[in-house]
């Protein structure tokens, strides 16, 4: 998420930071590639046992393209006002699980298992701690 604001840092997170703030919201995005080129679809998820966990059709062309693909998760949460947020993404291999068909017989999960974890924070300048990691964008 990092913006191209000059007048903001961009902060690494650590991996259970960002982890903390992936429980925080309910909406995120998966990307996948679906007949060879890239896709991104909208998504509501919860954060259980080490894995992103997606509600899904059964069948339905998303399930059909995770199943068993390196998928990449990423939620945010931005205030447009401040100009202030963060980003987590998250890229791991993924699987379509059934759940009880007698409850909805259409319905599965898609799990991604949290493999790599990355965590970026976009905050004032001024209220950069120094000793933070940061991102700095350049143009050469």
């Amino acid at each position: 998420m990092p913006t191209t604001d000059l007048d903001r840092a961009h902060l690494a997170l650590d991996e259970q930071e960002s982890i903390h703030l992936l429980h925080t919201t309910a909406i995120g995005r998966v990307a996948y590639s679906q007949a060879a080129l890239p896709a991104i679809r909208a998504v509501s998820y919860t954060l259980r046992d080490g894995a992103v966990v997606i509600p899904a059709r059964a069948g339905s062309a998303l399930a059909r393209a995770v199943r068993g693909a390196v998928v990449a998760f990423e939620a945010d949460s931005y205030d447009p006002a401040a100009r202030t947020g963060w980003s987590v993404s998250v890229v791991g291999p993924s699987r379509v699980v059934p759940i009880d068909r007698s409850e909805d017989p259409d319905s599965c999960l898609i799990v991604v298992q949290l493999g790599l974890v990355r965590g970026w924070r976009t905050t004032l300048s001024s209220s950069v701690d120094d000793t933070a990691p940061s991102v700095h964008d350049t143009c050469d």
